[in-house]
């Protein structure tokens, strides 16, 4: 591939994620059509969900037509992401139920409607997520899987559903198979490359390129606050590094952060010294019921293997 074939397919991969991100911004509904919310349930419908509300929207039009989009999708998936905990049945029947106490019985039936396409196309992306095929870590196996998962989507949405429910998605990975195309192209020099990526991150919208570097800059403030802290820094200096990084809100929970592990830390160390005193198993399950709870003892148990 030339480099300005390489170049025209970075900034189409760009351009795409750049109108998908603008697509899905904000929370107002469709023109015409109404932004129905579902209530938190009175008892949550899983232990997993406790202390959660529901993900997603529904958009519903005048005459009741329900929108089929990436909010009804995150509705779903909320409740779908209990299977294991609940059997599937039991999970789709509460999906229905939400979607008959939340909307008329007209938007109702068409949801699920998009509910029963929804969950057999999820069932046949098992079996093509199982193709041979379609595994490899280049670019032309990428290329390969998401040429078959559009197909696979085409089966159960139109054109419309598809663009509002994986528009963004489908983005992304352009913009995926683009940086591996670069990442894989012989032609091209290191510092080429590295050219070519750097246009392929100027053409992100800013609030991508911010996401994509905030795990980076969490890392870099960090480290400096380590460094600070080597340095005979107090706390308040640590605060403050944090403060200009990521405003004083979340500098005030990383500060809580901090000092809850620095209890279990030295919980920890506590428990250590005692643990060498004891007798036998025992007296050891003792001293783990007298100085932890049921749940910070698993976490114990994973700490106790990692010092393994």
């Amino acid at each position: 591939m030339s480099r300005s074939v390489n170049v025209a397919a970075a900034a189409g991969a760009a351009a795409m994620l750049c109108l998908a991100v603008l697509a899905g911004r904000g929370e107002s509904p469709a023109p015409g059509m109404q932004t129905v919310t579902p209530a938190v349930p009175a008892r949550p419908f899983a232990p997993s969900l406790q202390g959660t509300r529901p993900d997603g929207a529904v958009q519903v039009a005048a005459d009741d037509t329900v929108m089929a989009d990436a909010r009804l999708i995150e509705l779903f998936d909320y409740y779908l992401a209990t299977v294991g905990e609940k059997t599937p049945e039991a999970v789709r029947a509460e999906i229905e139920r939400e979607l008959d106490r939340t909307l008329r019985p007209a938007a109702a039936a068409g949801a699920r409607r998009v509910l029963a396409r929804y969950i057999a196309y999820r069932q046949a992306l098992v079996a093509l997520s199982a193709d041979p095929r379609l595994v490899g870590p280049d670019a032309a196996a990428l290329q390969r899987r998401l040429a078959a998962l559009r197909g696979l989507r085409a089966q159960y949405f139109n054109a419309r559903e598809l663009a509002a429910i994986f528009g963004r998605e489908d983005a992304a990975n352009a913009d995926a198979l683009a940086r591996l195309r670069i990442r894989d192209d012989p032609a091209l020099s290191p510092q080429q490359k590295k050219e070519q990526l750097a246009a392929l991150d100027a053409g992100l919208p800013p609030d991508v390129r911010a996401a994509r570097e905030a795990p980076l800059k969490i890392v870099r403030v960090e480290e400096d606050a380590a460094r600070l802290r080597a340095q005979g820094a107090n706390e308040e200096d640590v605060f403050h590094l944090r403060a200009d990084a990521f405003g004083s809100d979340a500098a005030q929970r990383l500060a809580d952060v901090d000092r809850e592990e620095a209890a279990w830390k030295s919980r920890i160390d506590a428990y250590l010294a005692e643990r060498r005193g004891a007798r036998d198993d025992a007296a050891l399950a003792a001293l783990r019921n007298r100085m932890f709870s049921e749940e910070e003892q698993r976490r114990l148990a994973a700490y106790e293997m990692a010092q393994q």
